[in-house]
């Protein structure tokens, strides 16, 4: 069983629609949007190139269509074998399609088309169709992880220019993504991870940097530091909780950064005595940071109380803004059950008590790659013309009288610039307008290759 093929990487009623449209039907025209809710009107476009490299890049093979109708088949549903064997037989497995889209790190309103598809064959028309299911998922989780991630981007830098003296240097290490095993499966890990690294540099997904050099060119997009867990501090015992830490200065703290979660038995202990007191010097004479992580507790006001409890053993110097800054020597890292507006709490909390924000990074794990749907953003994928044989389209929409928010758009779509910003227009009424839809796939190859440095740059 090819637990990839590509027929079967739809819903079971796609199966047969290729009986229900009308007859003289020679393409399908469809687009994909964010619908949104007025709390999450921005949307950052993101992971499109990663479908098209690993899943359409790959052709449809006979053996594919025989397992497929054997299974379609089994499943009560009708099977196109003859559609399929013509795009095996006269396109080489290729999928006929021309897919146009924004480019990868576009920040959209919401009913802004992102993506546009519409087959090249005639005899294909219901393949637009049949494409939807994974054409559509590839669009709307990571440009759903990146968007988060992006609010979460806005949130601390403006606490981080207040407050910082260098904040485009801090920021883009203060979230860092701890979503591995929080999420469903290994290619969730990679999508999200490198939606994350969009925003930010610094990840424990490893999923996620190995998804951004193989399908963006990222040589490395991410970085880490050596850092504990509760495991391999509690092995010591509690009895030797300080000798745990001490050995974490020992190995990794010399000139670098080293994270160790604290909380184990007793987090303000840990911090006063065993931090503040009996190690104190130690951390300040390995020349490296000590990076404290509070691992439970209330989340907004443990780690504000564990960075006044830094203050006062280890000392804060005063920035140029009037913000106090903790010895260079210790740090704290917040990655317990944070979420998007806890952190601007804490941060607002910090403030008040007169600390720069530059002392404190987040981590986030299923919060961020996990708890996200398709309805997060409202996305969709809906058709929007039918080319009839005699070569004129006609225009295909929705109108439902009890929900206009699900209101489709009618006929083939562009997307222009305008006073706001980038907007949908229709396709035959560009009057000489740029239209930022581009091709970047067709017919089997790739026409786009866009790299995560410059997705990065377009996304700021």
């Amino acid at each position: 069983m090819n637990a990839a093929n590509l027929i079967l990487n739809t819903d079971s009623y796609k199966f047969s629609h290729f009986l229900q449209y009308p007859p003289g039907t020679s393409a399908i025209s469809a687009y994909i949007e964010a619908r949104g809710h007025q709390d999450h009107a921005d949307v950052l476009f993101f992971g499109l190139q990663m479908f098209l490299k690993e899943y359409l890049g790959k052709p449809v093979t006979r053996a594919d269509i025989d397992e497929a109708e054997a299974i379609v088949t089994a499943h009560g549903l009708p099977f196109n074998r003859a559609g399929w064997t013509r795009i095996v037989e006269q396109f080489g497995g290729y999928l006929p399609l021309e897919i146009q889209a924004l480019p990868e790190g576009t920040l959209v309103r919401r009913g802004v088309p992102m993506v546009q598809v519409v087959n090249t064959d005639p005899h294909s028309f219901w393949l637009t169709s049949h494409i939807e299911t994974a054409l559509l998922r590839a669009v709307w989780y990571p440009s759903s992880v990146a968007s988060n991630a992006r609010k979460v981007k806005r949130i601390i830098r403006p606490m981080l220019e207040k407050t910082s003296d260098n904040p485009e240097a801090v920021l883009p290490s203060r979230l860092h993504d701890f979503g591995a095993r929080g999420v469903g499966a290994f290619e969730q890990a990679g999508i999200g991870g490198a939606a994350h690294l969009v925003n930010f540099t610094v990840t424990d997904t490893v999923t996620g940097v190995l998804y951004a050099r193989r399908y963006y060119g990222a040589e490395m997009a991410g970085l880490s530091i050596p850092a504990s867990e509760h495991s391999t501090m509690t092995a010591w015992g509690i009895g030797r909780e300080a000798d745990a830490y001490a050995n974490m200065i020992d190995r990794f703290a010399g000139g670098g950064m080293v994270a160790v979660v604290s909380d184990s038995y007793d987090i303000n202990y840990a911090v006063s005595e065993i931090w503040g007191e009996q190690l104190r010097e130690k951390v300040r004479a390995s020349g490296g940071t000590v990076v404290v992580r509070p691992d439970s507790g209330d989340p907004i006001e443990t780690p504000v109380h564990v960075i006044k409890q830094l203050d006062y053993h280890f000392g804060s110097t005063l920035n140029a803004k009037g913000y106090k800054v903790l010895d260079k020597s210790v740090r704290v890292i917040q990655g317990d059950g944070v979420s998007i507006a806890d952190i601007g709490q804490i941060l607002g909390r910090l403030e008040a008590f007169g600390f720069s924000a530059e002392n404190i990074a987040f981590g986030m794990g299923g919060g961020l790659l996990q708890k996200v749907s398709r309805d997060t953003y409202s996305f969709a994928m809906k058709t929007n013309a039918r080319l009839d044989d005699a070569g004129r389209w006609h225009d295909v929409y929705k109108r439902p009288a009890t929900m206009n928010v699900k209101a489709s758009k009618a006929g083939r779509q562009a997307v222009v610039s305008g006073p706001g910003g980038l907007e949908a227009a229709r396709l035959d009424e560009l009057k000489g307008r740029r239209n930022h839809l581009e091709p970047v796939w067709k017919d089997g190859e790739l026409l786009r290759d866009w790299s995560f440095a410059e997705i990065r740059e377009r996304a700021k």
